[in-house]
């Protein structure tokens, strides 16, 4: 291998409410010759998601903290350039958790191969990624079925067009709430929920007894906050939550209070269920069999935004809190 350098991002402090560009820096790195078993592969894309923002804060969590001054990581998919391990030979399509970098060396064991029929291959962090596999497990969390009246929340973004979409092909009426009048459409016309509403344009808990005059049965919360709120009000008999985020509340510098009538958990005998995607890893198979199937007939489409370059990857992850993205923010880097 000649020798090769790599630019990648690295957090430069911990941000305090919403993330600045100034708590990142890039750096350059001279990567090290292969050794037996190594491959070297290139980033074709990465994945920038709101659950970042958790890892950026210096506390115990469901994942460790990202290290000052070393490297992020995350999703991404890219090809294999170079390889001393013969279970992974060069032109090879991988997915990795090694995002934030241009280059990276890594065994066969940290990486998942995927098809090059799926194109573009950004669709491997999205619809058939670890976003829509995390739509996926939600839905089967609480037995999602045909006749629920599903609402979910953030549903113009990554994880939750790809819910509504799989929620419609069980047969549910689907009720999404999102952040512009433009999503609102394209929850509609592109995505084909039943109703959606703009949670700005109004009271919350008004728009949403006007989608669902007679309740709902299940809430994929992406949001938390007002939001769940509402939903506890709106939930029928033996309804279910399935808690996926709460992106409200990632950037508060003060913990929030919760919602107020959470005594609706008791009245109405329901049911809250919080999950972590990579729990259900090894039900993978079955998420690319079935999702994969949905997306090759053309029942599912990946719908993604995408920023050029490595140097745009901040401004990227900034984005997903101002509601810049509609379905999968990605980062394409070569």
């Amino acid at each position: 291998m000649t020798d090769r350098t790599s630019r990648e991002i690295r957090l430069a402090s911990r941000p305090k409410g919403l993330p600045t560009p100034a708590n990142f820096t890039m750096a350059q790195t001279k990567l090290d010759p292969l050794e037996d078993g190594e491959v070297l592969v290139r980033n074709l894309f990465m994945s920038v998601d709101p659950y970042m923002r958790g890892r950026m804060n210096d506390g115990k969590s469901y994942v460790p903290p990202f290290e000052l001054g070393k490297a992020l990581d995350g999703g991404a998919v890219g090809e294999v350039i170079e390889s001393r391990a013969k279970e992974c030979q060069p032109g090879a399509a991988v997915t990795s958790n090694f995002g934030w970098r241009e280059y990276f060396i890594a065994s066969p064991k940290e990486l998942h191969p995927v098809s090059r029929e799926i194109q573009p291959l950004s669709v491997c962090l999205g619809a058939l990624g670890m976003t829509g596999m995390t739509a996926w497990v939600g839905l089967n969390l609480v037995e999602v079925k045909a006749g629920d009246v599903v609402l979910i929340s953030g549903a113009a973004g990554a994880v939750g067009s790809v819910a509504g979409k799989l929620a419609k092909l069980r047969g549910c009426r689907v009720i999404g709430s999102t952040g512009s009048a433009a999503k609102v459409t394209f929850l509609r016309e592109e995505c084909g929920f039943d109703a959606a509403f703009d949670y700005k344009a109004g009271p919350v808990l008004e728009q949403l007894n006007r989608a669902a005059p007679d309740g709902i049965d299940v809430y994929f919360d992406n949001v938390g906050g007002e939001m769940l709120e509402a939903a506890l009000s709106a939930l029928r008999l033996h309804g279910r939550i399935i808690a996926c985020g709460g992106i409200s509340g990632y950037n508060a510098e003060k913990p929030r209070r919760g919602p107020c009538n959470l005594f609706n958990m008791v009245a109405k005998r329901l049911t809250m269920k919080g999950f972590i995607v990579r729990d259900w890893l090894d039900r993978q198979d079955a998420f690319e069999q079935e999702v994969g199937g949905y997306f090759r007939t053309g029942k599912l489409k990946n719908k993604e935004t995408v920023a050029k370059g490595i140097d745009n990857a901040v401004s990227a992850f900034i984005g997903l809190f101002q509601g810049t993205n509609v379905g999968k923010m990605v980062v394409e880097l070569a």
